[in-house]
């Protein structure tokens, strides 16, 4: 049996948009010591490939990070094999609550060092001593507390379409960054409440750790992320002190928690929420677009994107063939790129 896929995404994401049958997206994680991650994995595709499951896994020594969709009619059936392994049985399944069921187009599972890339040297310090973890009640009570400092532990362009009222929002790329970064923007408060929180909760697992080995005295972590709090105000009628959307790293690229709208279109600067990538293949920048300037734009960042997309299949190619990309996401060296776009 194939352990790859070997169809083409292009034709693997029309059969996507095309799937009448209706999907769950779910995400987990777990650190655990994974004696041979690549055995692990191999079996982990062909069991995941036989219930139609699609999504991104990452498996490595320390564990297993997972964002997939599962057949809703299968999902007691994923649920009872993935328990199946003891390290996994119980673990919490985060759910997504906006959810078109096209968040995966293909199965891809990857081996990796670690499950999160954090810079981290794990021998250094004991990462199962981790922060006290809080549910959506116990988070909005703490908050609340003057001498709580909230920090976000996301990338910059996720919190820029949401986020908690009153945090701190790292301006970073990287989760490897932002540990450096809120180690020393907190270095003279240690003593105060350090409340954290990310996606899904698996970087502040990591985070928490760390900030304790770093001599915080008092670390606070969000129980299964902005994911699984967004779940809880919506059945315990909570008010919820998360504004705006949560990004997420999918087809859909974003939950909606509350109709603020915080952010605005890279290009024209009217308000706007909704990431995108750039249509031009060669470039597939991550940015916010309105629907406005994504018809003006043809779905493009910039004229010179534009531009491309109007050659032959074949010169766009040779534009292509041997360009490192690099992080292709929107930030401070591409804003007068975008922005003079809507100025003209």
């Amino acid at each position: 049996m194939a352990l790859y896929n070997r169809v083409n995404g292009r034709v693997l994401r029309e059969k996507m948009q095309a799937e009448t049958q209706n999907r769950v997206t779910i995400s987990f994680y777990k650190y655990h010591h994974l004696a041979d991650p690549q055995a692990f994995r191999d079996q982990l595709y062909q069991d995941l490939d036989a219930l139609s499951v699609l999504g991104r896994i990452y498996v490595a020594a320390e564990g297993i990070n997972a964002q997939i969709s599962v057949p809703a009619e299968k999902t007691d059936a994923f649920r009872t094999y993935l328990y199946g392994y003891p390290f996994l049985n119980n673990i919490r399944l985060n759910i997504a609550i906006q959810d078109d069921g096209k968040s995966f187009f293909k199965l891809k599972i990857l081996v990796r060092k670690k499950i999160v890339a954090d810079g981290l040297d794990d021998s250094t310090f004991d990462v199962t001593q981790t922060g006290v973890h809080l549910n959506a009640k116990e988070f909005n009570a703490l908050a609340a507390d003057p001498n709580t400092v909230i920090v976000d532990m996301r990338n910059h362009y996720e919190s820029e379409v949401g986020h908690f009222k009153n945090a701190i929002l790292p301006n970073v790329d990287t989760f490897r960054e932002e540990l450096q970064i809120v180690e020393d923007l907190m270095k003279e408060q240690k003593d105060k409440n350090l409340l954290m929180y990310c996606t899904g909760g698996i970087r502040c697992e990591k985070a928490s750790a760390w900030m304790k080995h770093q001599g915080f005295k008092n670390v606070f972590q969000l129980n299964g992320g902005i994911i699984e709090y967004a779940r809880q105000i919506k059945q315990e009628n909570l008010p919820s002190e998360f504004i705006g959307k949560n990004f997420v790293f999918d087809e859909r690229l974003g939950e909606r928690i509350t109709n603020d709208v915080i952010a605005v279109c890279h290009q024209c600067g009217q308000p706007c929420d909704d990431h995108t990538n750039c249509k031009n293949d060669g470039c597939h920048l991550l940015f916010i677009q309105c629907k406005a300037c994504a018809e003006k734009f043809n779905q493009c960042c910039s004229e010179e994107c534009q531009h491309v997309l109007t050659l032959p299949e074949e010169e766009q190619k040779e534009i292509r063939k041997g360009v490192n990309k690099g992080r292709q996401v929107f930030k401070k060296g591409r804003v007068e790129k975008i922005r003079n776009l809507g100025e003209e």
